[in-house]
């Protein structure tokens, strides 16, 4: 059976190894994600609460994160990283991580969640282009890949620039620092 709870202090060094090979093989990375959750959790952006991880039998298998970031005054999370075991994958854990997530972001009152990912992946959780949300990306990326999730119904369009936490090295301006 699985279980999605916050992380603890103790799941870290396993959180570690399970974002690293997650992505160990995975066709869009820079290979650090596994460091930038390390240096997110101790930003200003973290949000305890949106740490979550996924166990099976006691097993922890999956991560995920939501950080804070901004797009004008509108304070909206960035998803990043969703990770679970290469063994785990296409068992529905990311899709049950990211439901959790939302769940809980909504009763924190965070009204859109934001992902550069993939176009086939992210609108199975009902991610669609950021830009039907007047959500920009900071850089040069194609529409299907930088998606917006709309958690509060009543939330109105934004109008701008996604800005992210400056652990992720991404320069508003385009591109990495």
């Amino acid at each position: 059976m699985m279980r999605i709870r916050k992380e603890e202090a103790k799941d870290r060094e396993i959180i570690y190894s399970v974002v690293k090979a997650a992505f160990d093989r995975a066709e869009h990375s820079d290979g650090n994600e596994h460091d930038l959750v390390n240096s997110l959790r101790k930003s200003e952006a973290f949000i305890p609460e949106l740490s979550l991880v996924a166990e099976i039998d006691g097993k922890l298998v999956g991560h995920i994160l939501f950080t804070k970031a901004s797009v004008g005054k509108d304070t909206v999370l960035a998803l990043a990283p969703l990770s679970v075991l290469p063994a785990y994958q296409r068992k529905g854990i990311g899709m049950a991580l990211m439901k959790e997530g939302h769940r809980i972001a909504d009763k924190l009152g965070y009204a859109y969640s934001v992902v550069l990912g993939s176009e086939k992946y992210y609108p199975k959780a009902g991610y669609l282009p950021a830009s039907f949300f007047g959500i920009k990306p900071p850089f040069a990326v194609p529409d299907e890949n930088f998606m917006a999730y709309k958690i509060k119904e009543d939330a109105p369009a934004l109008d701008g620039i996604m800005i992210y936490a400056k652990e992720f090295g991404i320069d508003s301006l385009g591109g990495k620092r």
